[in-house]
């Protein structure tokens, strides 16, 4: 117990002030495109997480710093939203959906497959340090089921075997590109990007809609089907 409330108690190491510096001029930027200061803390709590490869209670403090809020304020928030990271992750987050399609079309047994393939269980990281994989509620992409995400990417229609190659790729260095977008960075520049930093990664433009998600779009227009218009103002 005493060792627990030691760790509580004690208040995180702040960065090398070198370390610091550069991030200060990363989040003047950031802080810079809205008019309140503490709107940024989305943008901020990724680029600290750019630096660690996920949210410390260093980075908290930091973020804290910077738009005058309290660390509680900021973990409020850095533990809301399941994009921010409680512990270290691996350079490739390999996300599997386990939502109610992607389930029924294969996501659990995709999940059972690289538990196994990789030797490491939800939420768990491999030795190399490479993948970090987890399984995550629907993605939005049920016309692709079942998918699986890297870095926040899309792998559309995965089966256990290309799911298994597509990690083994990912360990061996070899350069994967999504279903639909650029080729993957890693964890930590992809949060530097989603920080608002520019995605200067060749085909980044290319991440058009896939033919399934458009499928309900063209027999619309082939039948000549519109939204209904919204009625003028004062009408009954």
């Amino acid at each position: 117990m005493t060792e627990i409330l030691l760790k509580l108690s004690t208040r995180p190491e702040p960065y090398p002030p070198f370390v610091r510096a550069r991030l200060e001029g990363d989040a003047k930027e950031i802080i810079g495109r809205y008019p309140h200061p503490r709107s940024a803390l989305l943008p901020l709590l990724h680029l600290v997480q750019s630096e660690d490869g996920c949210v410390t209670g260093t980075g908290i403090e930091f973020c804290a710093d910077q738009l005058g809020l309290t660390g509680a304020e900021v973990t409020a928030v850095a533990t809301f939203y399941s994009m921010y990271r409680n512990a270290p992750t691996g350079d490739y987050h390999v996300g599997v959906c386990t939502n109610t399609l992607c389930a029924v079309m294969g996501g659990d047994a995709i999940l059972a497959a690289l538990e196994r393939h990789l030797g490491i269980r939800h939420g768990e990281t491999t030795a190399d340090g490479a993948i970090t994989l987890e399984h995550v509620e629907c993605n939005a992409a049920c016309d692709f089921a079942p998918v699986v995400m890297v870095n926040w990417e899309f792998f559309d229609n995965q089966t256990p075997e290309s799911a298994q190659a597509l990690v083994d790729a990912l360990r061996a260095g070899q350069q994967v590109t999504p279903s639909r977008g650029a080729p993957l960075c890693t964890f930590k520049q992809t949060a530097r990007i989603l920080a608002g930093f520019p995605d200067e990664r060749p085909g980044v433009l290319d991440g058009a809609a896939g033919e399934a998600t458009l499928a309900g779009l063209r027999i619309a227009q082939e039948r000549d089907m519109h939204a209904p218009q919204p009625k003028p103002e004062g009408a009954r």
